[in-house]
């Protein structure tokens, strides 16, 4: 497989969280950021994990990922974009991008994204839901990078996907949607797998 590298998303402020961290909410007793770093590892790929800097709590979660502290992490999703693509090395060949909490997401749907990926002319690669509705994670060929560099603001790659050529891939059910931002969620999320 090319060398690609996978980059999450983690230095948001949890601002809808009502004081708590949604990314140390637990699942199964670990923290979901840890939960997602090992997921991301056992694809094989290096892992890269943005934060809001290196003393924050959620370091200690990141289990092998390589931490990538994000000193403007206040702006929004773009600053992370942007410090996660500069920390890679200079061999990389694509980025894998997701937000750090979708904790449907499972390796083999990382590693699924992955397997499409077919050199410097790949298109990029987007992850939708089983009925194609758009999300995550997004797969950027190198030939991105410089954009994905320049983004700003908080709507992280949206206007970069809608000009350039972009290949869908049906991941089941929501696992491409689903993300935990609130309570309300966490608690929603909580009792359908408390079911299953």
């Amino acid at each position: 497989m090319s060398e690609i590298s996978i980059l999450l998303l983690a230095a948001g402020s949890s601002s809808r969280m009502q004081g708590q961290d949604k990314l140390l909410q637990e699942i199964d007793g670990e923290p979901l950021l840890s939960v997602m770093c090992r997921r991301a590892a056992l694809t094989g790929l290096p892992c890269y994990v943005t934060v809001p800097s290196h003393s924050h709590p959620r370091v200690t979660a990141t289990g092998t990922a390589t931490v990538v502290p994000v000193a403007d992490a206040a702006e929004g999703m773009a600053a992370s974009i942007r410090a996660g693509v500069k920390a890679l090395p200079s061999d990389t060949e694509a980025v894998m991008i997701l937000p750090a909490d979708m904790p449907d997401l499972q390796s083999q749907d990382l590693a699924h994204i992955a397997s499409h990926f077919h050199g410097a002319d790949s298109p990029i690669l987007r992850a939708t839901s089983s009925d194609g509705r758009p999300g995550h994670p997004v797969l950027f060929p190198r030939r991105c990078f410089a954009a994905l560099i320049q983004l700003s603001g908080d709507q992280g790659a949206r206007a970069l996907l809608k000009i350039v050529s972009v290949h869908d891939i049906a991941l089941p059910g929501q696992r491409a949607l689903t993300d935990l931002d609130t309570p309300e969620a966490w608690a929603a999320w909580r009792a359908v797998h408390a079911r299953s």
